[in-house]
Parts: C-alpha cells; sequence; structure tokens
C-alpha cells in the first residue's frame, strides 16, 4: 500500500491544489494529514492563497481515504468542516512495521512515544528521515510553510522505504524501513 503523508497545510489553498496535483502523480491508496490544516497559527505569516475553506473542500474530496491527527493549531471547529475524523495519534502496522504518527508537538524524536519502530510526525517545518537509537524518525516538512531553508515537501510511503519529496516530485531524501 502507498501513502501519501503531508503536514502544516496552514489555510493555504495555493499547497492544497498542489495536494491535487501530487496525489494525481503519486496514486496513493491513503492519505496521512499530520495536523495543522487551516489556521496558520499565531507565530506563522499567512499562507499563500490562504483559503482555510477551500481547503477543506479539497481535503474533504479525499475523505474516504484520509487518516488525520490533529496539530497544536486545530480547533474543535476545524472538525466542524472536515468530513473525516481528528486523532490525537496514529498506530498502524505497515508491511510488519510498527509505526506511530503525530503532529509532533507532543511527540518527537525528543519525546519518543512508547511505541513505533518508525515515528512519522510534523510541527517543525522541516523535512528529514534519520534513524537514533534503531527507531527511524521522519518528518515530512510542511507543504505551504517550510522553515530553516528547507523546501516545499510532503512524504511518501512505500513497501519498502520513506520517500522525502519536494511538491514536484524531486526526490529529497529516502530510507528503508524494513
Amino acid at each position: 500500500m502507498k501513502y501519501l503523508v503531508i503536514s502544516d497545510i496552514h489555510g493555504s489553498s495555493y499547497y492544497a491544489k498542489k495536494i491535487e496535483e501530487i496525489f494525481e502523480r503519486e496514486n496513493p491508496e491513503k492519505i496521512i494529514l499530520l495536523g495543522d490544516l487551516y489556521y496558520h497559527g499565531p507565530r506563522n505569516e499567512l499562507t499563500e492563497e490562504y483559503n482555510p475553506m477551500e481547503v477543506s473542500k479539497i481535503l474533504n474530496s479525499h475523505k474516504d481515504i484520509i487518516l488525520c491527527t490533529r496539530g497544536n493549531c486545530d480547533a474543535e471547529v476545524d472538525e466542524m468542516i472536515s468530513e473525516f475524523k481528528f486523532e490525537d495519534h496514529i498506530q498502524r502496522e505497515i508491511n510488519g512495521v510498527e509505526f506511530f504518527f503525530s503532529h509532533g508537538h507532543k511527540y518527537n524524536i525528543d519525546n519518543i512515544p512508547p511505541v513505533g519502530k518508525v515515528v512519522v510526525y510534523g510541527h517543525f517545518h522541516t523535512g528529514f528521515i534519520k534513524e537514533e537509537n534503531s527507531i527511524i524518525f521522519a518528518n515530512p516538512g510542511s507543504i505551504s510553510l517550510p522553515k530553516n531553508g528547507t523546501a516545499h515537501s510532503y512524504m511518501i510511503i512505500d513497501d519498502e522505504n520513506l520517500i522525502l519529496k519536494d511538491v514536484d516530485g524531486n526526490i529529497i531524501e529516502e530510507k528503508r524501513y524494513i
């Protein structure tokens, strides 16, 4: 199964439309959203083409294949415009490997969750894949507000690999997780 992992859209309809392009190009069976979908947050500038309702329409068009974690900028009202459920975290076995998905403001490389060989989280707006103490930590970065000179990015999880890509589909980093 192929997963598309997106984080930190922060209300950008411009980058939500890019998700549609990515979806067509990558053809995933599931989309995992790691939170901070609509609100830009008090420490961030407005995103390009800030339009949370348009973002919700685009995301809701994929409601049947979306798994979503709640970010620190997500509120109860965000769930009211979303036709999919927000979870605090998601535990999922992928090809026999235990994955733990969260936004990242609670669990991350500095506060490791109690389960998971692969920990995938957003929040920091910086994409990476690294291994420490036999745990793989991966962050798809922010599709709309990347920080620290990183690219607008997303992640693909396929049958064997974590693949960090920029919005044009160019591979930034790749790691085998099996």
